[in-house]
């Protein structure tokens, strides 16, 4: 009978350590992506206005296309990023060729749009996502992912580290940093605000913050964020959203 009473303290034991086990990474934010619009990412025309500059992200059939639009000096400029690379149009003129910033301006949109998307962008193939443990932020319950890049496939900013926390009962991607090396590199760290649903998408505006005091890593913001050790840099907003399906 002792014998039969070890076997059940045993498996007890085993249920409770399978209960247990380490959120997976992957489910996690494939929760977050169908929680912020899933499948309808895939054929759809997101436009928007940032910063004085108008934004036209289009996704379909596994092709995109991102364009940016606004006016300077010289006229109305057109950016255009797509699979087959990027082209800078001046009042409908092709200027490519003669632009010497093309390796930035791809950056620039690109960035827009990888942000303005989260976390759709997150199942890209060079994507590398990390389980880092369960936290409390403004007294709510998130999960809080790494995600780091590969070489191959993952651009000229594979580099680029990012921690995204998950709210453990909405599925929602809220706070977010990043370690980035462009223009100079640094770390920022972003809170969450105005957030809302447009026809099945979700969109969030954010605070924009840095570091102002020692050198912290990555992971340490949220801790660094709710001791106020932050400071507001900008605000991120996006404006005149239109969603349209396709």
């Amino acid at each position: 009978m002792k014998y039969l009473g070890n076997i059940f303290i045993w498996l007890v034991f085993g249920v409770v350590v399978a209960c247990q086990k380490t959120p997976d990474a992957q489910s996690i934010i494939d929760a977050a992506i169908e929680t912020h619009g899933g499948s309808q990412y895939e054929n759809v025309q997101v436009s928007f206005d940032f910063r004085d500059r108008h934004y036209v992200l289009r996704h379909q059939n596994g092709l995109f296309q991102y364009e940016r639009h606004f006016e300077d000096s010289t006229g109305k400029i057109r950016d255009i990023l797509n699979n087959e690379g990027f082209k800078r149009f001046l009042n409908e003129r092709d200027i490519t060729d003669t632009v010497k910033k093309t390796a930035a301006y791809t950056r620039s949109v690109n960035s827009v749009a990888y942000f303005a998307l989260l976390p759709y962008r997150l199942n890209d193939p060079a994507v590398v996502k990390k389980f880092l443990g369960e936290v409390m932020i403004k007294e709510e319950p998130y999960y809080k992912i790494e995600v780091t890049f590969q070489q191959e496939g993952g651009g000229e900013d594979f580099q680029d580290q990012f921690v995204y926390w998950i709210h453990k009962e909405r599925k929602t991607m809220d706070y977010l940093a990043y370690l980035y090396f462009t223009d100079g590199g640094g770390k920022r760290f972003r809170a969450p605000y105005n957030q809302r649903e447009i026809n099945g998408l979700k969109f969030t505006d954010y605070e924009n913050y840095r570091q102002v005091a020692e050198d912290f890593p990555l992971t340490a913001y949220d801790s660094l964020y709710e001791a106020g050790a932050l400071k507001l840099l900008s605000k991120i907003e996006l404006e005149q959203i239109i969603v349209e399906p396709l």
